[in-house]
């Protein structure tokens, strides 16, 4: 695979996993423009992996603490570890379950560039929306299972091309009136069991195919997908201290408009 290529997937993906821009229609959208071939499931693999160590290494407090909520659990005890951890479990399942039922009776159907405009415009709108009116008082501390499950539910809608994983967890989090970067938090550690069960997903279906090539290529866009989305992430927590989601919904409503101007 060319070089300029990787370099420009990783950046993509680095980039739009962790801000409230669809990472999957950012990817096809470079693709298409460039007229590159689909980068092929080890890439995939690669560029998620290299996205998910960020969030481990970044959130590394957090994820200790999943571990000790983990074993707490196993012991009987309850403590905001574990609420934690159950937290994640909760926000995690509705996603694992309609994205497997999704993939079986959709599939494709909600891939086009059209559907990527028309999302990227009315969830744009919804996010501005939660952010213009939603409340700032709420933390990941605060969150309760039944908080979890909302969360999960919106997480759901980035099944559909366009919408953003993030953007989708970010704009339920202001909607329940969490603060810019707590719902920000509580997105990205929503990334971590996600992105797992991707890549064991994933991973498993390159083991199948016995698919080993591009080996070198593969740890070039993981190394470079994990430096990105670190920088990412480090960005966006340090710039909602004082910053709003506007940029990014004036970015998706552009995005949107250009794509649809496009079609005719």
């Amino acid at each position: 695979m060319p070089l300029e290529q990787i370099f420009v997937l990783s950046l993509i993906q680095g980039l739009t996993e962790f801000i409230p821009v669809s990472s999957s229609a950012h990817l096809l959208l470079v693709s298409t423009l460039c007229g590159w071939k689909d980068q092929g499931l080890i890439m995939d693999v690669a560029a998620h992996f290299g996205t998910l160590g960020s969030v481990l290494v970044y959130f590394r407090a957090d994820v200790i603490s999943l571990f000790q909520g983990f074993f707490s659990l196993l012991k009987g005890k309850k403590t905001l570890k574990t609420d934690l951890f159950l937290n994640l479990v909760i926000a995690t399942i509705p996603v694992v379950f309609l994205g497997t039922v999704f993939d079986m009776l959709i599939g494709d159907a909600f891939r086009g560039m059209m559907v990527i405009a028309w999302m990227s415009i009315i969830f744009g709108v919804l996010l501005y929306i939660a952010d213009r009116y939603g409340a700032q008082k709420e933390k990941v501390s605060d969150t309760t299972l039944r908080r979890a499950l909302y969360f999960g539910l919106g997480q759901c809608l980035s099944l559909i091309n366009g919408v953003s994983r993030s953007g989708s967890c970010i704009m339920v989090g202001r909607f329940l009136n969490y603060t810019r970067q707590e719902a920000a938090h509580f997105a990205f550690l929503m990334a971590i069991p996600t992105m797992i069960a991707a890549c064991t997903l994933k991973g498993y279906q390159l083991f199948k195919n016995n698919d080993f090539s591009l080996l070198n290529d593969a740890a070039l866009m993981a190394g470079l997908s994990f430096v990105f989305g670190f920088c990412t992430i480090s960005f966006m927590m340090n710039w909602l201290k004082s910053a709003t989601f506007t940029p990014f919904v004036i970015y998706r409503i552009l995005l949107g408009l250009t794509l649809l101007a496009s079609t005719f």
